[in-house]
């Protein structure tokens, strides 16, 4: 959370968190760009995140075959940092109305 917020020191950062316990804690302190929603128990479809994959699966992955894992983490970081640059198109995968709304309240 802290290198994102050192990414984006301009930008306010809405991290969607799943039901998951290990999504918890009482000590956790917030960069002070970023805020946590947290997401009904088993609910993926409720998670934006779901749709960036779906996004960067049909985006960069197509009928891709990797020699290793290594070979298929690098791929995947690349194909992320080219999603990153593109800012429109990641904001039209993952901020949907309801979120957005969920944080004018």
């Amino acid at each position: 959370m802290d290198e994102v917020s050192l990414r984006y020191p301009n930008d306010r950062i809405v991290l969607a968190l799943d039901g998951a316990g290990w999504h918890r804690s009482h000590t956790l302190k917030l960069p002070h760009n970023l805020c946590l929603l947290m997401l009904l128990p088993y609910s993926p479809e409720l998670n934006p995140i779901e749709n960036f994959w779906d996004a960067l699966r049909k985006e960069s992955f197509h009928n891709c075959a990797f020699d290793s894992l290594d070979a298929l983490e690098n791929h995947l970081e690349a194909a992320m940092r080219d999603m990153e640059k593109d800012r429109e198109c990641v904001q039209s995968i993952v901020a949907w109305p309801w979120v957005i709304n969920s944080l004018m309240k």
